[in-house]
């Protein structure tokens, strides 16, 4: 059971690194830095290489579902990082998403 949840926890990492690489994808078409671009590259792939690592350990009805978290950490950054406005059916969305996510857990 205990590992299990090290398995969920790495659910919520794989898609705050493929958010993460959005993020950095989307500063390096402001500023065009390399780095920037390269940073996301990193993110996405160590994402990626986790969704592949998880595929192996958890039933894919569960896994490929939890890629929806995306919205949730999309949401967040576009709070924080990019100050765009969030509305209450954006949270309302992702709150449902969130719901059902932890219906496929239980």
């Amino acid at each position: 059971m205990k590992n299990e949840w090290i398995l969920y926890a790495l659910l919520l990492v794989m898609t705050l690194f493929g958010s993460l690489g959005s993020v950095l994808f989307k500063a390096f078409t402001a500023n065009k830095q390399l780095k920037l671009l390269l940073a996301g590259f990193i993110s996405y792939g160590l994402g990626a290489l986790l969704n592949i690592y998880l595929l192996g350990q958890l039933p894919y009805t569960l896994v490929m579902p939890a890629n929806a978290l995306t919205f949730l950490w999309a949401l967040i950054f576009a709070k924080l990082v990019f100050k765009e406005t969030v509305g209450i059916g954006k949270i309302a969305g992702v709150a449902f998403i969130i719901s059902g996510l932890l219906l496929l857990v239980w």
